[in-house]
């Protein structure tokens, strides 16, 4: 197999979130990148979009969701799953775990 081939390749794994197992996608090195430009780019966020940003790229169906069904998650639960996603995804402390 060539790298060429792995490029597109999304790596997967299970996690518990409130309680239900979802499956989550390691970031893209692009990916990682646009985070922390728009972080970077909009000081006054006040996290949310971020979070959202953070599902969108890594939780199958996130982008399905409202405004309003996003908003209805407890902040903590959507909290440790972004810490989950960007440890899974190498940025961070305990790397790729």
């Amino acid at each position: 197999m060539s790298l060429k081939t792995l490029a597109s390749k999304r790596i997967t794994r299970e996690i518990k979130f409130m309680g239900e197992t979802i499956t989550i996608s390691k970031l893209t090195v692009q990916e990682v990148m646009a985070i922390q430009e728009f972080v970077k780019t909009n000081p006054n966020n006040e996290g949310l979009e971020t979070l959202r940003m953070i599902m969108n790229f890594s939780v199958e169906d996130a982008k399905e969701l409202t405004d309003e069904e996003f908003s209805s998650f407890p902040m903590d639960e959507l909290n440790k799953l972004s810490e989950e996603i960007m440890k899974f995804s190498g940025v961070g402390a305990n790397q790729g775990k």
